[in-house]
């Protein structure tokens, strides 16, 4: 079902939009200088503006369901299933093959193959993939209301697992936690993100069971705001619940640490209860006071967001692997060369990320204006 016009929800689109240009900003700090604190994930426990971008966008996905729930329940089985899987698929093989480019590297002054061995298998996409494929299931199958006490199982189950199963004592510890065991037994360590302390894969297998809590809180959000319409008791009640689910969340980290790279209970909630908070704040800004400035910006991300994202690491990988001189590539020369001699310090690697993401800007721009949309 095409959504009609007076039904469409700018300010949907424009937090959408704004989660892409925040995850392209947070993926390509510039360097000869450490970024911003707040705009650098967490180390392990903790929270910074980082690490609420990529519950965004999950949110976000959400949101979208509730747009076109009706085509998830009234498609056949075999129509519903078949989109499901082909989008399912094709995102995570995209993700995959994104962390596997270039494909080839030298060895011995050889050109070989990358070796699938140490290719990592999850991922930012392919998390979305699979969050995208327990969201649609749960909302072709399930009612609202059981959705709601699906999260909450989930949550709970998720905080019994990691307690349950992680070593006595360092239940939550990186090396020792019950997702990292998971992810070692199933995807062996060659498999597994290894820019960090240790080889740990903060989209992990198990660590993404609670993320399709994110998934599905913005699908009931949409589900509530398309119900509610564009109203002052939609915004009322979307900033009542924000804030209750973030004070829970709040009072479940004193015993259950907020950690994104772990994805635990507590850091869902907080990272939805400040999501419905940002959404009534956009609706009453875009759909009540109709204050356009800045949203055509962000829709253009928000039109082609997975193109645009696919681009952006895609350019970045590549200019890191352009040598320069001896000691710089191509990313680092432009950031340390140009933008550290003009902005010193963080605010020049800030700068090189806001070029960055406004060169991304520019490919979605231009697709734009061709009527190009990607769709899977």
């Amino acid at each position: 079902m095409t959504v009609k016009t007076s039904e469409r929800f700018l300010s949907l689109d424009v937090f959408r939009g704004l989660t892409i240009a925040l995850m392209i900003l947070v993926n390509t700090p510039g360097t000869g200088a450490a970024m911003y604190p707040y705009l650098v994930h967490a180390q392990w426990f903790g929270f910074t503006l980082a690490d609420l971008v990529f519950p965004s966008f999950l949110f976000a996905v959400g949101n979208a369901m509730s747009f076109s729930m009706r085509r998830f329940q009234e498609a056949t089985p075999a129509d519903f299933w078949k989109k499901v899987l082909k989008r399912t698929i094709i995102i995570f093989l995209l993700g995959f093959l994104m962390y596997w480019f270039p494909f080839f590297e030298f060895n011995d002054g050889q050109l070989q193959l990358s070796p699938f061995s140490e290719t990592r298998v999850m991922g930012v996409l392919q998390r979305i993939a699979l969050c995208y494929f327990f969201g649609a299931v749960m909302v072709r199958y399930f009612s609202v209301k059981t959705i709601g006490f699906i999260c909450a199982a989930i949550l709970l189950a998720y905080w019994g697992i990691l307690y349950g199963f992680g070593e006595p004592g360092h239940e939550l510890e990186m090396a020792t936690n019950a997702a990292a065991k998971f992810d070692y037994a199933i995807l062996g360590e060659g498999h597994i993100y290894k820019k960090d302390a240790i080889p740990f894969d903060p989209e992990g297998i198990l660590s993404t069971l609670p993320s399709i809590v994110n998934v599905l809180a913005g699908y009931l959000a949409g589900v509530f705001i398309r119900r509610k319409g564009k109203s002052y008791e939609t915004i009322a009640k979307l900033m009542l619940a924000g804030f209750l689910v973030f004070a829970l969340a709040e009072w479940w980290a004193l015993i259950f640490p907020l950690s994104k790279k772990l994805w635990t209970s507590p850091f869902a909630m907080l990272t939805i209860g400040l999501n419905l908070s940002m959404l009534a704040a956009l609706i009453f800004a875009v759909e009540l006071k109709n204050i356009k400035f800045g949203t055509n910006f962000f829709n253009v991300f928000g039109k082609n967001p997975l193109v645009i994202y696919l681009f952006s690491e895609l350019f970045y990988i590549t200019l890191r692997l352009i040598p320069i001189n001896e000691n710089q590539d191509a990313f680092e020369w432009v950031s340390e060369e140009l933008f550290q001699r003009i902005f010193p310090g963080s605010f020049g690697a800030l700068m090189t990320a806001i070029v960055f993401m406004l060169v991304c800007w520019l490919l979605g721009y231009w697709m734009d204006k061709k009527k190009i949309y990607v769709k899977i």
